[in-house]
């Protein structure tokens, strides 16, 4: 099987659907398949920011649950959204507050539809794919090799948030390690999570969210073929949205 990994899409529907024709998918009653029996994995945060995260739900929920035509593991932003539709006490910040307006711009039955859609979607969901006979790793912000196979709640943590310690930063923001930089596995491991400029590979690790919704792009890895595609986002851009890795070295 070959594989095209999408980047944290955000709900930038429209920069998704391009990517995906760019791809070579065709559109067939609003769903991308590829003539070539190619999947889709997405490495989760679909949506939150962007101005269509509705839109990614109904697609990537249908091509996971029903077609079972693509993988997804969910990413911090998904994990979020799901609390906040089990009446979990969640602040409605950092993004969240952009798919709420548009599920409170719904009626009830609508509303309900897309709930108990990403709920589906979410408790159908692992926490991480391991692909191509373990040689293909996605985890939407990483995994440490010894983890891999597991499914603790250290685990969970891991691949939600990143390799977290409990310190946080003057913004309020978690300090997180580049757990990339210690990493030895054979198996190659694509994630996203932390925004930035260009793909970054480093010790058989890919990070591939590029910042599609704070103006970067929108990125595809092909595998095994190791291709990146792009394209350009519409969102304003926001430069500070790409620093992680700098702050990361003055810690």
């Amino acid at each position: 099987m070959k594989y095209d990994v999408i980047g944290d899409i955000h709900g930038c529907y429209d920069e998704f659907v391009a990517l995906t024709k760019t791809l070579g998918y065709l559109w067939e009653n609003n769903i991308p398949v590829h003539p070539n029996d190619r999947r889709l994995v997405f490495v989760g945060d679909l949506t939150d920011r962007g101005p269509k995260s509705l839109a990614v739900i109904k697609v990537v929920y249908e091509l996971v649950m029903k077609q079972k035509k693509a993988y997804y593991s969910p990413g911090n932003h998904c994990n979020k959204l799901y609390r906040y539709f089990l009446g979990r006490n969640v602040k409605i910040q950092h993004g969240l507050e952009t798919t709420v307006a548009e599920l409170e711009a719904l009626n009830g039955k609508e509303r309900s539809h897309y709930e108990e859609s990403f709920k589906k979607l979410y408790e159908g969901s692992p926490l991480y794919h391991v692909l191509d006979h373990g040689m293909l790793v996605v985890s939407h912000a990483g995994i440490r090799e010894d983890m891999i196979g597991k499914h603790s709640n250290n685990v969970k943590t891991f691949v939600l948030y990143g390799d977290i310690n409990g310190e946080v930063l003057p913004n309020g923001m978690p300090v997180r390690k580049d757990w990339a930089k210690e990493y030895k596995g054979k198996a190659l491991i694509i994630y996203g999570h932390t925004p930035i400029k260009e793909p970054r590979e480093l010790n058989n690790t890919i990070n591939i969210d590029t910042g599609a919704v704070f103006g970067g792009k929108l990125t595809a890895f092909s595998y095994p073929e190791r291709k990146i595609t792009q394209v350009q986002s519409s969102m304003p851009y926001i430069e500070e949205k790409f620093s992680f890795y700098e702050e990361v070295k003055s810690i």
